[in-house]
C-alpha cells in the first residue's frame, strides 16, 4: 500500500507515519514545513515532497498513491489571523479533496473537538456546531464539505476523525499550540508551581498521540464517507493532571490559580462519545490519562528533548 501524508513532519502526522512504517506501507510525505520539524522524520525511511497544499496544480506533483491521510493545517488557536486560518485550512483541505476526488482514492483528514465549542456533552458527532474561533471553524467547514459529499454524489471514501485534545512525542516545536500536559510538564520539571485557570476544574478529554496515530490509520480500512470522534472518552481535570505529572516525576508542586483573560475562546468542556468510534471504526483507546503521561515523560521528555 502507498499513503501519502500531508502535514507528515509535524506533530500528529509524524505519529501516524511512524505507525504506517511500523505496517510496512510505503509513505510519501508532503510539506512545506512552515509548522513542522524535521527531527520528527530524521529516522525514518520516506520520500519527502516539499510542496504547500494551496498549490492548486499540486496533483501534478503527488506519486500515484492508494489513500492520502490530510494532516497539514495551522492549529495555533491563538492566531488572530482569520484569514490565513480559513485559507491554510479550508482551502488547503478542499486542494486536497479535490485531489482525492480526480484520483479516486480515499481521503482520511484531521478534523477538531473544538467545533462544538461549549455544546453538551459528552459530544455526539450529530449535535450542533458551535465553534468559538477561527480554527474550530475552519474545521467546521472542512466537515460541511466532506457531509455536502453524501448527497451530492459518489466518491472514493471521505472520512473526517475529530481529534480531542492530543498530547504525546513530537509536539515539542509547536510552542504556544503544544498541549496543556507539556506545558505543565515543563513547569513542574523545573520546580515551578504549575499556572492553571482558576481553579483548575475545567476538563478536557486528553488522548495520546499514540492512540490517535492507531485510530487515523485503521480509518484507511473503512469504506464509506463518515465522521468519528476520536478521543479517550474520559473528561479529566487540569488538577488531575497536575496531580499525575507529580506523581511521575515525584514532586508535590501546588497549582497557582490566576483569571482566564480569553474566556470568550475558550473550551471549558470537552468529553467525546467514542460510540461510533468503537462501533464504525472498531476502536477504542489503549491509554488513559495516567498511563498516556507515565509513557510520555519515561520514554520522550529527557531534559535534552523539552
Amino acid at each position: 500500500m502507498r499513503v501519502l501524508v500531508t502535514g507528515g513532519s509535524g506533530f500528529i502526522g509524524s505519529n501516524v507515519v511512524r505507525v504506517l512504517k511500523e505496517q510496512g506501507v510505503k509513505v510519501f510525505i508532503l510539506d512545506d514545513f512552515s509548522h513542522a520539524n524535521f527531527k520528527n522524520i530524521f529516522d525514518l525511511d520516506c520520500e519527502v515532497i516539499w510542496a504547500d497544499i494551496l498549490d492548486e496544480n499540486i496533483y501534478k506533483k503527488i506519486p500515484k498513491v492508494d489513500a492520502v491521510i490530510h494532516e497539514a493545517a495551522v492549529t495555533d488557536t491563538t492566531l488572530k489571523d482569520d484569514r490565513k486560518m480559513l485559507r491554510v485550512n479550508y482551502d488547503g483541505f478542499k486542494n486536497i479533496l479535490n485531489l482525492s476526488v480526480k484520483k479516486n482514492i480515499k481521503l482520511i483528514y484531521a478534523s477538531s473537538a473544538g467545533i462544538y465549542g461549549n455544546g453538551s456533552y459528552p459530544m455526539k458527532e450529530n449535535q450542533k456546531a458551535e465553534p468559538l474561533n477561527s480554527y474550530a471553524y475552519s474545521k467546521y467547514l472542512c466537515d460541511v464539505e466532506t457531509l455536502s459529499l453524501i448527497k451530492k454524489r459518489k466518491t472514493a471514501p471521505v472520512i473526517g476523525l475529530r481529534y480531542f485534545n492530543v498530547y504525546g512525542p513530537g509536539e515539542y516545536h509547536k510552542g504556544i499550540a503544544s498541549s496543556m500536559i507539556y506545558h505543565l510538564y515543563l513547569q513542574i520539571r523545573k520546580n515551578h508551581r504549575p499556572r492553571l485557570f482558576k481553579y483548575g476544574k475545567q476538563k478536557r478529554d486528553f488522548v495520546y498521540v499514540r492512540d490517535v496515530a492507531e485510530a487515523t490509520v485503521k480509518a484507511l480500512n473503512l469504506d464509506k464517507t463518515v465522521i468519528l470522534n476520536v478521543g479517550s472518552g474520559e473528561a479529566c481535570s487540569f488538577n488531575k493532571i497536575v496531580t499525575t505529572i507529580n506523581g511521575v516525576l515525584n514532586k508535590n508542586l501546588k497549582p497557582v490559580y490566576f483569571d482566564n483573560f480569553c474566556q470568550e475562546v475558550y473550551q471549558n468542556y470537552t468529553h467525546a462519545d467514542i460510540t461510533l468510534l468503537k462501533k464504525v471504526l472498531r476502536f477504542k483507546p489503549f491509554y488513559n490519562l495516567e498511563r498516556g503521561i507515565k509513557d510520555y515523560i519515561e520514554k520522550y521528555l529527557s531534559p535534552q528533548k523539552s
